[in-house]
């Protein structure tokens, strides 16, 4: 897909997200360490989002990890998750792209209450200073559940005394984590299991276009992002319409 067609196309989805499944299967199939599916998850995720941004994708999103997923994991993997997480997020904040491309970076989700402060101290850094672009945006999905999400906000509204009659769609998209990101067009998921997980974004994306790899995220390239851009594309669906 060339930067001309890009132009020319206006059937592009604005936001894509992306469920980046398949890392440790990756890496034990290669008889690796789980932690190096990640780090070979996180270098493909920088690939994707250089040449998502130059092929005119406003916005791009990706689930990092589930609040269970931080829990369940043995201690040791968590460690290196954590440590790859503030590798990339040091290298994210001074990449010469991301502020060439103006991108804001969003990181959603309860992080805050589950990382260490060296982290959090990084990845509060990188929304600082991005958060005047407005070309693009990369968010993450970092200890974050859609079923949590969704909970918080019905409990939100409800603590408002706000009268049931007047509650509408709006209403809760401003109470949810996601209150300021485009409703999602495209959600792919690679790694060959065709479902959604604990309710991911559950109410953007209502009327997404949804694109199953059988690849495990590491081996998902700008290619077959290419191709799942022309599905969608191909389909007609506009506006998660």
């Amino acid at each position: 897909m060339t930067q001309s067609f890009i132009k020319e196309n206006n059937s592009l989805p604005s936001h894509i997200a992306i469920i980046p499944d398949g890392n440790r299967r990756w890496a034990k199939e290669k008889n690796l360490e789980p932690w190096e599916g990640h780090k070979a998850g996180a270098e493909k995720l920088e690939q994707l989002a250089r040449w998502a941004f130059d092929n005119g994708i406003f916005c791009l999103s990706f689930w990092g990890s589930s609040l269970k997923n931080l829990e369940k994991r043995p201690l040791r993997e968590k460690q290196e998750l954590l440590k790859i997480y503030e590798e990339y997020f040091e290298k994210l904040i001074v990449d010469e792209d991301i502020h060439r491309n103006r991108v804001r970076i969003n990181v959603i989700g309860k992080w805050e209450s589950q990382f260490p402060t060296s982290l959090k101290k990084i990845i509060l850094e990188g929304v600082e200073k991005t958060a005047h672009y407005d070309q693009h945006e990369l968010n993450f999905f970092l200890a974050y559940s859609g079923d949590d999400e969704m909970l918080d906000a019905v409990r939100a509204i409800a603590g408002s005394g706000i009268n049931p009659k007047k509650i509408t769609a709006e209403t809760i998209k401003q109470n949810l984590m996601t209150n300021k990101l485009p409703a999602v067009d495209l959600l792919i998921r690679t790694g060959g299991e065709p479902h959604l997980s604990v309710g991911f974004m559950m109410w953007d994306i209502a009327n997404s276009y949804l694109y199953f790899s059988k690849k495990y995220f590491p081996d998902f390239n700008e290619t077959e992002l290419s191709e799942a851009i022309n599905e969608y594309a191909a389909s007609g669906k506009r506006n998660g319409k």
